[in-house]
C-alpha cells in the first residue's frame, strides 16, 4: 500500500515542487538578507550552544561542533516540515475554496519546503567540515536514504495533523509544546551514552532520536545503525505515513466546507 501511495503522489511531483519553490520565495520576499538567513540561523544558534556546552557545561563528545550542527539541521527540517504541513490547509484556504486540487498537494509542498531549506543549511555544514578539516567516512553515502525516510515520516505526521487542525485549531499550539519537549528528549546537544541503560531505553522510543543518532554515526563516526534501529524506524515511518494518508483521504471531501 505504501508503494502505491508514494507512486500516486509522485505523479503530482511537478506541481508539488512548484508550490514548494514558491513558498521559499515568499518566505524571503521582504527579507533584506533573503536566503542568507538560511545560513545565519543555524550558525548563530550553533555559536550560542557551542559556547554553553564547551565552556559552561563540559562534554566529551567527539567532533562536538559538527555533532551539534548536524543534529540541529535535521531537527529543524523535521520541525519546519511538520509545522508548515500542519497549517498548510488552513493557510491555503483561499485557494482550496476557489480551485479544485488534490488537497494533499499543499501538505506535500510544505514538507518539501522544509526539506529544501535543510539542503541549503547543509551548505553551511559543508563549510564547517572544511573549517575543521574533517573528511566524512564512506558511510555518508547512506545518509541520503535516512533523509528521505525522515521526509516520509514528516509527510505522514503532517497529513494527519493538517486534518486535525481543520477541526481543532488548537492542535498547532499543542504541537509546538510537543516539539519543544522533543528537542530536549532527542540527542542533539547531548549523547544517549551519558544516561544509564534504563533511561536510554525510554528515550530511544522517540523515533527522531534514531534518525539523529544514525545521522551522527553515518556522517561523523563511520558506524552503521543496528538492525533493531533500522526496523523500528521503518515500522514507525510506514505506519504513520499510511495512517496519515488514509485519514486524510477519508476526510478530504469535507475539507472545503470545514476550512
Amino acid at each position: 500500500m505504501l508503494c502505491n501511495v508514494i507512486g500516486e503522489l509522485w505523479k503530482k511531483r511537478s506541481l508539488i515542487f512548484a508550490l514548494a519553490l514558491n513558498d521559499i520565495k515568499l518566505r524571503y520576499k521582504n527579507s533584506f538578507l533573503g536566503f542568507i538567513w538560511s545560513f545565519l540561523e543555524p550558525l548563530l544558534i550553533l555559536t550560542v550552544l557551542f559556547f554553553v556546552f564547551t565552556h559552561v557545561i563540559k562534554n566529551t563528545i567527539e567532533f562536538y561542533p559538527l555533532y551539534l550542527l548536524l543534529g540541529l539541521i535535521i531537527w529543524y527540517m523535521f520541525t519546519r516540515s511538520t509545522t508548515m504541513g500542519l497549517s498548510s490547509l488552513t493557510d491555503n484556504a483561499h485557494i482550496i475554496q476557489k480551485i479544485y486540487l488534490s488537497k494533499e498537494i499543499f501538505v506535500l509542498s510544505s514538507c518539501l519546503t522544509g526539506f529544501m531549506m535543510m539542503l541549503i543549511e547543509f551548505v553551511a555544514f559543508g563549510v564547517f567540515l572544511a573549517i575543521f578539516n574533517f573528511v566524512p567516512p564512506t558511510t555518508i553515502f547512506l545518509f541520503p536514504l535516512l533523509l528521505i525516510e525522515l521526509f516520509i515520516l514528516s509527510v505522514g505526521i503532517s497529513l494527519l495533523s493538517s486534518i486535525l487542525n481543520v477541526y481543532f485549531r488548537d492542535i498547532r499550539f499543542i504541537w509546538q509544546v510537543v516539539l519543544q519537549a522533543g528537542f530536549f528528549l532527542t540527542p542533539i546537544i547531548y549523547s544517549f551514552e551519558m544516561f544509564p541503560a534504563n533511561i536510554r531505553a525510554i528515550l530511544e522510543l522517540n523515533p527522531i532520536s534514531h534518525f539523529i543518532t544514525t545521522a551522527h554515526d553515518l556522517v561523523l563516526y563511520g558506524r552503521l545503525p543496528t538492525i533493531y534501529s533500522v526496523l523500528y524506524v521503518m515500522l514507525i515511518t510506514s505506519s504513520i505515513f499510511v495512517l496519515g494518508y488514509v485519514v486524510f483521504r477519508k476526510k478530504e471531501s469535507k475539507i472545503t466546507e470545514e476550512i
